[in-house]
């Protein structure tokens, strides 16, 4: 399968270009390349400990490259802090530990405005379109939801910093089939606003459905790079990770 027919475009809102990294010595990542275009989702998929994970990290800042650059929309990013990507335009949903579950939804969603100084009302009204169920339960603890409820507050709570990149670490975990589907077609949604979704995701079958763009990383490298339809089609690829 060729690399180069998805070679980045210079053009890309975001390049992590052969990250190369880890924890202590050791490293985890080896010139990894991932980059999403302009309202594109972007999916990498792979087995567990194929650094999945590790690559959204590296690419929001919260791992030391040892080679390699990010760039956001053009910049090069490489050194600053998550919280000053943030800034720039990068939101990032973890997978665990993402919501305060003591606020209510409302309260949530006006800490995920804590980097802007204008009017977020607009903002908030459009998660509350896009996620109609927070708008019900607004005045409720966050704790108190559905897991797939919280993965919306989560997913609502970046969206208020208005980011051109939405990152969203195993967005599905844990939650059923039916709430996996809804979150996904939310997903695609907020990609057709203009907004490039980058995603980690266990569910590779599904996930590589809704993606423009698939990464199948094994042992920290770019084992494949295509279309999440070209890969699912591949017969090695739905052999190796696909379960046949």
């Amino acid at each position: 399968m060729s690399e180069h027919a998805l070679a980045p475009s210079p053009e890309a809102v975001l390049i992590g270009e052969n990250m190369t990294g880890g924890y202590g010595g050791a490293d985890i990542l080896h010139s990894c390349t991932i980059a999403v275009e302009k309202g594109e989702i972007a999916v990498i998929v792979g087995p567990n400990g194929a650094g999945k994970s590790t690559a959204m990290k590296a690419v929001f800042g919260m791992l030391k490259l040892r080679e390699g650059q990010v760039r956001l929309s053009g910049e090069d990013i490489t050194s600053l802090t998550p919280q000053a990507r943030v800034r720039k335009g990068m939101g990032f949903v973890p997978q665990t530990a993402n919501i305060f579950p003591s606020m209510t939804v409302e309260e949530n969603l006006e800490m995920g405005a804590f980097i802007r100084d204008d009017n977020f009302k607009d903002t908030m009204g459009q998660v509350y379109d896009l996620f109609p169920i927070l708008r019900d339960k607004r005045r409720q603890a966050a704790g108190e939801l559905s897991g797939g409820q919280r993965q919306q507050v989560a997913v609502g709570r970046a969206l208020m910093t208005k980011p051109s990149v939405l990152m969203l670490d195993e967005p599905t975990a844990g939650v059923s089939p039916i709430v996996m589907d809804e979150l996904f077609d939310r997903i695609i949604e907020i990609a057709r606003t203009g907004i490039s979704i980058l995603m980690v995701e266990q569910n590779a079958r599904q996930a590589l459905g809704i993606a423009d763009k698939g990464y199948v990383m094994v042992q920290g490298r770019n084992r494949y790079t295509d279309t999440g339809e070209a890969l699912l089609a591949d017969p090695e690829v739905r052999k190796s990770f696909l379960g046949g």
